[in-house]
């Protein structure tokens, strides 16, 4: 596929997602049954609203990502959630990551503060091995993983070696979300 295509593909993509999310960040959420309420009028397509929402909120970091994990606990259920929320947040970390490679800072500061970067970027190099930070942030819950994942792309850190870290450390703080809100039902 050529750059202008698939440019535009991307850019389509994330105008739809948008187009989707933009009622869900103008609603007002007073309860976790009004949550629910929400996410279930998208039908059989609810999960995959959620699981776009979840990659859209990584690469366009508007929303904490708890929040969707909450959606989808409480919509359909600790497992079924689980995996929406997984696979989600997993393909927006790996799309995020190679947007940085290909379009560099530009991007993360399009995206993120010069302080947050400063900040973390320092933080990061006081770190032994960044492997090891970045598996232990996914771990983690309230880690600036979205930031992270565009970070790793301009550290120019191995594609396999990110992509794996993302698939084993990623599932289990939404593991437990997942379970956390799953028991408010």
């Amino acid at each position: 596929m050529n750059k202008k295509l698939r440019l535009l593909v991307i850019a389509g993509f994330v105008v739809i997602l948008f187009l989707i999310a933009k009622p869900l960040l103008n609603r007002k959420f007073d309860s976790a049954e009004s949550l629910r309420l929400y996410m279930k009028q998208f039908g059989v397509a609810a999960p995959l609203f959620l699981t776009g929402f979840q990659a859209f909120q990584v690469v366009v970091p508007v929303v904490p990502g708890y929040l969707g994990c909450a959606a989808g606990a409480l919509a359909f259920g600790t497992v079924t959630g689980f995996w929406c929320n997984y696979i989600g947040i997993s393909a927006g970390s790996v799309i995020a990551y190679f947007l940085a490679r290909k379009y560099g800072m530009d991007i993360v500061l399009t995206m993120f503060s010069r302080k947050q970067y400063e900040k973390w970027s320092g933080l990061v190099k006081k770190s032994r091995s960044y492997d090891a930070f970045l598996f232990v942030a996914t771990l983690l819950p309230l880690f600036p993983d979205d930031f992270l994942c565009y970070f790793s792309g301009l550290m120019n850190m191995d594609r396999k070696k990110f992509i794996w870290i993302i698939i084993l450390g990623k599932p289990w703080c939404i593991l437990a979300y997942s379970i956390a809100f799953g028991l408010i039902k």
